[in-house]
């Protein structure tokens, strides 16, 4: 187990880090590296729930199990940010706390370039596992977002005509 883990830290790429720009590009980044250590379960699942009656020895060892593997995230997502980034974020316990605040802070940004704007709303897919008023809900906040763009694209073009 420990020889398999340190040829996996040796062969894989140095993440690029993250100073606040191309949000999307380095989330894409770390989420594959999650996926090559086989945690990245931990950005969908929530911890497993703490049970003071009869714990079964299967369910400590889930959580412990969790409690690492966000650990590891953790780090890794930290170590993957400037320094100065890393000084914001560092006080940040759970991953999946730090990934969605990472995501309300800086998918905004990204989000605003036209590309990206076209593909998410032409891209947006509804899936079985979500409710359909929070799928319609992003589709339409996709949607506002798409229509409010193209409006101030299209303001300096008005006031020429």
């Amino acid at each position: 187990m420990a020889s398999t883990i340190k040829d996996l830290a040796s062969n894989i790429v140095k993440l690029d880090r993250f100073d606040g720009r191309n949000f999307i590009r380095w989330k894409k980044r770390v989420h594959f590296f999650f996926v090559a250590l086989k945690v990245v379960y931990f950005l969908t699942t929530p911890r497993p729930a703490t049970n003071d009656e009869e714990e079964i020895l299967d369910d400590i060892c889930n959580k412990q199990k969790w409690d690492m593997d966000d650990e590891i995230c953790r780090g890794h997502i930290l170590n993957a940010m400037s320094d100065g980034l890393f000084d914001v974020y560092h006080s940040m316990t759970i991953a999946k706390e730090l990934w969605n605040k990472l995501e309300a802070r800086y998918m905004w940004k990204d989000s605003t370039s036209k590309k990206f704007l076209v593909s998410s709303f032409f891209n947006y897919k509804m899936v079985d596992k979500r409710p359909v008023m929070d799928q319609f809900a992003n589709l339409k906040r996709c949607l506002i977002i798409f229509l409010n763009t193209i409006c101030s694209w299209m303001r300096p073009l008005l006031l020429v005509l």
